[in-house]
């Protein structure tokens, strides 16, 4: 990962860098940590997730693999929907002519604008094969016209 992000190093390692041209290097690493090539044409957004809307509801469909639901929090704020939570896994491996340990963790948080103002006490998620599943049914608009008196 690091020849990616310093491509210049990487190419020639006899190379002798001055302390000015190594300060250069790590503050751009600092600026942009994944480089621009990786973010052009990418998305690092986690989970990726899909919406869509019918005259009813909001749907939103999150992918989190190997994750479960207590792993997950879900929340409205500011007609906002926000998904967060921490992905931990480790996977071991102890044979008869080797050791092996896997070990992956992070936090994530994505908060994805909804397009309408929905019935928070009919949200409904569900969890199946690391596929989260939302469904925010639309609050229905205020019926008929209200008239406003202006005050002198």
């Amino acid at each position: 990962m690091l020849g990616r992000m310093t491509p210049d190093i990487k190419r020639d390692e006899r190379r002798s860098w001055s302390p000015r041209e190594l300060f250069d290097v790590f503050d751009n690493m600092l600026r942009e940590p994944f480089g621009t090539n990786l973010l052009e044409g990418s998305s690092l957004d986690f989970p990726a997730v899909n919406v869509s809307e019918d005259e009813n509801n909001i749907n939103v469909k999150a992918e989190l693999p190997g994750m479960e639901a207590q792993d997950v929090d879900i929340s409205l704020q500011n007609e906002n929907l926000i998904l967060k939570g921490e992905k931990k896994f480790e996977d071991e491996e102890n044979k008869e002519n080797y050791y092996r340990i896997e070990r992956s963790y992070g936090q994530f948080y994505r908060t994805i604008p909804l397009s309408t103002q929905v019935d928070e006490n009919n949200v409904k998620a569900k969890m199946n094969n690391g596929i989260l599943e939302i469904t925010l049914p639309k609050k229905e608009p205020a019926s008929g016209t209200k008239k406003i008196e202006i005050e002198s």
